[in-house]
Parts: structure tokens; C-alpha cells; sequence
């Protein structure tokens, strides 16, 4: 029976995000790491590697394959009240404790690894396209595991989807390159990014670099894509009022209408000390962004409890044009130009040309796509 790392290895294509050195050895460009992978050996994140000159790279196969509400990415800017068919891969270049997808990436290390498969389902692209369809969904995501290191087998899938009128997003951690982000652009049009800390001393602990991280956000943003930030408040980790306005300073210095997501952490798998985020902390980074100058901040993960945290507000007259509860949307009152009703502002996002079709009070249950 094959292991983890012998299906895995089976299940790729040759890379397009690289360059081949006179040595055999290869550079890859999908990630802020730029990994120079000798022969037989892998980049960081394990699942792209070197076989005989050529960079190898996942193909063929989601271990997640699932239709939630796009407010779940979460994108609040982005079609509201829509579905998403959302896909992963296994991997991740950067190794957050309060995240298990490290897990797949260090598995990938042990070749004797009994770790189970069967959760690995082969699928084609136009496959998944098929079912994007059939469900409705408005969007198509690549999400759940780090996309980055994947990107070849997302513009496969997001290719097929552009042409069948499908919007195409990327929930990433943001260790970019330019050349990523040039390869991904002609197929998506959203780009959610986790800025984790404003101190690069704590990024290198996640296997980061800040730097890569806040220079996708203006990348992305050049790009014409549609930024949202998200960023996880960790008690004693991130969450002093000097980081907290250092990021909102950021946000607002490549765009006052990028919205940033303040999201409540809770303790999860290798990171249990800090307690989970009080309402009221959340409430006080949201406060934070306002004054750095953003124009939507939104708290999450706390649903009801956070003031109009929760809701979409004209920044010139205070009305406000979309209400939520958790990933339910309650009230839109945009126009099809994507501007306030009341006083004709221009709110930035990619909105639906017929607002009568939004989805009000929509359970936005998850639903796992079977086949």
C-alpha cells in the first residue's frame, strides 16, 4: 500500500512556476521562499520537489472539496450572499502552530509514513467545474490548504471556470512572488490575505518573512485584484494596540478601502495557551482600524456580539447596505453599480448586477460535494 508521500508524488505534472539551473538543480517561484531544490530533493513545503531536473507539482486531486457561503472565506466584498465552491490541496510553506496544515508537509518528510489516503480524491478540472455549476455556486476558491504551492492545478481549474462565468478567489498567507501573483492574475479576481503579525521576529517563527507578506498586499492590490486582509487576533501573540494600529496603518496606506477581517482566535491544535479572543478585544481591533483610517473593518467569528461590526456601512452617510449575522446576509441595499442607494458612493468590491437575486437569510449551511 502506498503512503502519503508515494500517492502524492504520483498525483503531479511537470511545474510552470520555475527555473531550471545549469546543475540540475531547479528554483521555485510559487512562494516567498524561492526554494533552489537540488535533485530528489523537495522545497519547503514538501509537495514540490525536484525529479531529474524537473520541478514536480501537485496535480489532479483535492483532499477538500466543499459549497459555503463566500462570506465564510471570509469575503465580505465579493458577490455576498453567493456560494463558493472552495478546493484544497495538502501543504503549506509556512508552519503555524494553531494550524494543522503544516501536518501534511511534515508527514511529507518520514517516507515510511502510514498516514491514511483515503481522504485524497482524484478529480479533473473540468470535474470540479461540473459541480461548481450544478450547485449554484457563484464563486470558485482555492482555500484550506496554502494555494500558492498549488497554483498550477488552481489556474487549470480556475481556466475552465472563467469561461463558464465563475469568479475566481485565493484565501493565501500572502508569502507571494511576483510572479505568482502575474501568473494567477488573468484568472482570478480576489485575493484574501492573512497578515498574522506586523513583527517580523514572530513571522520567522510561523516560517515567514513580513516583508513578502505586506509586499503581496501591495502587489495584489497593483494588480487590480481585490484585496481583503484578515487577521487573527491571538491574545499575547498579536493583539497589543500598538501592532494593531501598526497593521491598520499599513492596510490604509496601500488602499482606505481594503477591508480588513479582525477575526477571533480560538485554541487549537498546537497552540492551547492563549485563551480564545474576548468580544471585547475584537471590538477594540476593530475600533483600532477605523481610526488608522480604513474605511471597512469587520470582526469576525463572534457573530451578533460585535457591534455593527458585522455589516457593510456607507463611509460618507453611515447607511448601511449590507447586513449580516455570522455568514448570513440580512439586508442589501446596493445598487447593481455597486454604490450606496441613499448617497451614491462608490463601495468598492465586485457586486452582483441584480441585487433582487441576493440570497436574504440564506441558512449558509456547508455542503460537502459528493460524488
Amino acid at each position: 500500500m502506498a503512503n502519503l508521500a508515494q500517492t502524492l508524488d504520483q498525483l503531479t505534472v511537470e511545474g510552470e512556476l520555475y527555473e531550471s539551473m545549469s546543475d540540475g538543480a531547479v528554483k521555485c517561484t510559487a512562494c516567498g521562499h524561492r526554494c533552489l531544490i537540488r535533485e530528489g530533493k523537495r522545497g519547503i513545503c514538501k509537495v514540490r520537489f525536484n525529479q531529474d531536473g524537473i520541478l514536480k507539482v501537485p496535480w489532479g486531486y483535492v483532499a477538500a472539496l466543499q459549497v459555503d457561503p463566500v462570506e465564510k472565506k471570509p469575503f465580505f466584498h465579493m458577490l455576498p450572499g453567493s456560494d463558493a465552491l472552495t478546493f484544497g490541496m495538502l501543504g503549506c510553506d509556512f508552519h503555524c502552530s494553531y494550524c494543522q496544515n503544516w501536518l501534511t508537509s511534515q508527514t511529507m518528510r518520514d517516507t515510511a509514513s502510514d498516514v491514511s489516503v483515503n481522504y485524497i480524491q482524484q478529480i479533473t478540472a473540468e470535474q470540479l467545474v461540473s459541480h461548481a455549476l450544478r450547485s449554484g455556486a457563484g464563486v470558485v476558491a482555492s482555500s484550506y490548504n496554502e494555494p500558492l504551492i498549488t497554483s498550477e492545478w488552481a489556474v487549470n481549474i480556475f481556466r475552465l471556470a472563467k469561461q463558464e462565468g465563475l469568479k475566481c478567489v485565493y484565501i493565501s498567507n500572502g508569502n507571494a512572488t511576483p510572479e505568482v501573483l502575474e501568473y494567477l492574475n488573468p484568472y482570478i479576481v480576489g485575493y484574501k490575505i492573512d497578515l498574522k503579525t506586523m513583527q517580523d521576529r514572530q513571522y520567522r517563527k510561523l516560517g515567514g518573512v513580513l516583508d513578502n507578506v505586506l509586499d503581496s498586499i501591495r502587489m495584489a492590490k497593483d494588480l487590480g485584484l481585490f484585496v481583503e486582509v484578515v487577521t487573527l487576533v491571538v491574545p499575547g501573540f498579536n493583539d497589543s494596540t500598538e501592532e494593531l494600529m501598526d497593521a491598520g496603518h499599513f492596510i490604509a496606506s496601500v488602499s482606505r478601502d481594503i477591508p480588513w477581517h479582525v477575526t477571533a482566535f480560538h485554541p487549537d491544535y498546537k497552540m492551547t495557551d492563549p485563551p480564545s479572543t474576548s468580544v471585547k478585544t475584537l471590538v477594540r481591533a476593530a475600533e483600532i482600524g477605523q481610526e488608522a483610517g480604513l474605511n471597512y473593518v469587520y470582526a469576525g467569528n463572534i457573530p451578533g456580539r460585535t457591534k455593527d461590526y458585522e455589516h457593510t456601512i456607507c463611509p460618507n452617510c453611515g447607511t448601511h447596505l449590507i447586513e449580516r449575522h455570522s455568514y448570513v446576509i440580512q439586508s442589501y441595499r446596493l445598487t447593481k453599480e455597486g454604490t450606496c442607494y441613499k448617497c451614491g458612493t462608490v463601495i468598492p468590491g465586485v457586486w452582483t448586477d441584480n441585487p433582487e437575486s441576493v440570497r436574504i437569510g440564506g441558512m449558509g449551511i456547508p455542503r460537502p460535494v459528493r460524488w
